[in-house]
């Protein structure tokens, strides 16, 4: 069995705050990596004892979040920016067998998630695929999915935890903290914490094994609609060949292969 692990910074277990943990001139922002590193790791030692062969860790925070020289030595890192094409990139994914997300958080807008935004805390106030509200979660999973991968666990705060289970039938999800505003959290112990994900990760690829999840599809066309905080960030975007303008903050992007638009 090959997994391959999505991770991001805001989910993890001890990070809270934009401005001193996640933006990478963060007082904390080192200390933040370290914490996310542990817990892919535990990820890492869950899957493994189910019998996981290849485990491919992608860095998915902006900036890198992932502390190299701590990361399990069963685990590869797919990392850099930017991005390779999409072609080149599907060519490393569609050889595994399912997906995981470590450290993510819940979509803009969402009730006391915490740290909670979609693609970009300081642009972007929303995106909407096909007239639904989505987030990175969403994000990942449909892009897996239209290459046959299903998602199967993730770990995050509460609310990411719920938005994975409303989104994807049959998903294992631990969660390490508990939003109460967009800058505030209970956190567990980093100790519990990663014996959630250790269990969760190692029961979600049991419980596949037993009983497939499937991945996740939607009907196409697919129209994505992008609105963001600021007008100048719309103009920027509008440049780009295939996008319509819907208003001064409103953008929308086109197509029949959900892959062409959902990162863009």
């Amino acid at each position: 069995m090959k997994v391959l692990i999505m991770t991001d910074l805001e989910g993890v277990s001890g990070v809270v705050s934009f401005k001193d943990h996640v933006y990478s001139d963060g007082r904390y922002y080192e200390n933040s990596m370290r914490l996310l590193t542990a817990e892919i790791n535990a990820a890492v030692e869950g899957v493994l004892k189910e019998g996981a062969t290849d485990i491919l860790v992608v860095d998915g925070h902006g900036p890198g979040g992932v502390w190299f020289e701590d990361l399990h030595p069963k685990a590869r890192l797919l990392h850099g920016r930017p991005l390779a094409p999409r072609q080149i990139r599907n060519e490393v994914i569609k050889t595994f067998d399912v997906g995981m997300m470590v450290g993510q958080h819940a979509m803009a807008g969402v009730e006391r998630g915490n740290l909670s935004h979609t693609q970009s805390s300081r642009e972007i106030e929303y995106y909407k695929l096909n007239d639904r509200f989505i987030g990175e979660i969403a994000q990942f999973a449909l892009y897996i999915g239209a290459v046959d991968l299903p998602m199967i666990f993730l770990s995050g705060d509460d609310a990411a935890c719920r938005e994975a289970e409303e989104l994807v039938e049959g998903i294992t999800t631990a969660s390490v903290k508990e939003g109460l505003s967009r800058n505030s959290a209970i956190s567990l112990s980093p100790f519990e914490a990663r014996r959630r994900i250790a269990e969760g990760s190692a029961r979600a690829l049991k419980r596949h094994k037993d009983c497939p999840v499937a991945p996740l599809k939607w009907d196409g066309p697919y129209v994505l609609e992008k609105r963001f905080f600021h007008t100048d960030i719309a103009d920027q975007v509008c440049a780009r060949p295939g996008v319509e303008r819907v208003n001064s903050q409103t953008v929308r992007l086109r197509s029949d292969n959900i892959q062409d638009i959902i990162y863009v």
